[in-house]
């Protein structure tokens, strides 16, 4: 199987359930930067992680994909979507809120700004959140143009930008680590 197609050659790439669009395109915007988070995640796992991490990290790379999945998809082919495997449950983003509780019940976060970067996990895990947002504000363009039909996903992506905040201080408190704050005293 060749991975090149060269149906993208022209400046169009196909979206989930057919249908093609600019690769400049709010969707492929969005979804490219869900790419990148993916990516940064795989960055934060290679650079070590404390077990507990590792697993919710992982679980958020596949979930990249849902939501992914989601924004590619037209309007028109919404409906064909499948809860959890190509669209955004709101058990998705309970779950993420349930984990960014019970990690700061274990340690608490830090009451100032801080410096990422005190761990190479926790600098990938940093990568990942301000990705994140990146994705959020293109979702939310995409919301404002009338092209996302379910808001969950606009829900999940704030969820998880906080949850890797979270992730990233809870890996560096288990490792005995404190962030620098972003003010020198």
């Amino acid at each position: 199987m060749k991975i090149y197609t060269k149906k993208g050659d022209e400046g169009t790439t196909g979206l989930l359930y057919g249908g093609r669009v600019p690769k400049d395109d709010a969707r492929t915007d969005v979804y490219g930067t869900l790419d990148e988070v993916v990516s940064a995640l795989g960055l934060a796992r290679a650079g070590g992680l404390v077990p507990r991490v590792e697993e919710i990290v992982i679980r958020l790379q596949r979930e990249m994909f849902v939501a992914g999945a989601q924004l590619a998809t037209s309007e028109a082919n919404q409906g064909k979507l499948q809860d959890g495997v190509s669209r955004v449950t709101p058990e998705m983003t309970a779950t993420a809120e349930s984990d960014i509780d019970a990690l700061i019940g274990q340690h608490p976060l830090p009451q100032e700004f801080i410096l990422p970067g005190e761990t190479m996990g926790s600098a990938g895990l940093d990568v990942a959140r301000s990705t994140i947002r990146r994705a959020e504000r293109r979702a939310v363009t995409m919301e404002r143009a009338g092209l996302v039909t379910d808001p969950e996903v606009l829900r999940y992506l704030n969820r998880i930008s906080d949850l890797l905040f979270v992730l990233a201080r809870f890996e560096e408190a288990e490792r005995g680590r404190r962030p620098e704050p972003s003010r020198q005293r």
